[in-house]
């Protein structure tokens, strides 16, 4: 069974930085991409940043500059540095792994989310 554990989230003053990790434990065929979500209350769920196995990131427009991805698909766990964080903004970040299922459709998991709050 997979899963996916996120930590790292927390209390944040505007400004600030804090970094998120995940580690995903179990089999995942194919796995091409880890990456995070974030979820605010009463919006969906939006698109932050990806990593994938050759090597190639990519950021929210909201994002670029101020946080960054990385990803060890050996070790299935992928990072994210939150800095600048803006007052706020605060959303339940998801970790994210895309792998491939037997008859090759992609597949995605899901982490179960660690909250990062941005307040004075």
């Amino acid at each position: 069974q997979v899963q996916l554990v996120e930590s790292g989230g927390g209390l944040v003053r505007p400004g600030g930085s804090l970094r998120l990790s995940c580690v995903a434990s179990g089999k995942i065929g194919g796995l091409y991409a880890m990456g995070w979500y974030r979820q605010v209350v009463g919006r969906q769920r939006e698109f932050v940043a990806t990593s994938t196995n050759r090597d190639t990131t990519d950021y929210a427009d909201s994002v670029k500059g101020r946080f960054t991805i990385s990803g060890d698909f050996v070790n299935k766990t992928v990072y994210l540095q939150l800095n600048s964080l803006k007052l706020k903004v605060t959303a339940v970040y998801y970790c994210s792994a895309e792998g491939l299922k037997t008859n090759g459709n992609p597949r995605r998991y899901w982490g179960q989310g660690t909250q990062v709050t941005v307040s004075s």
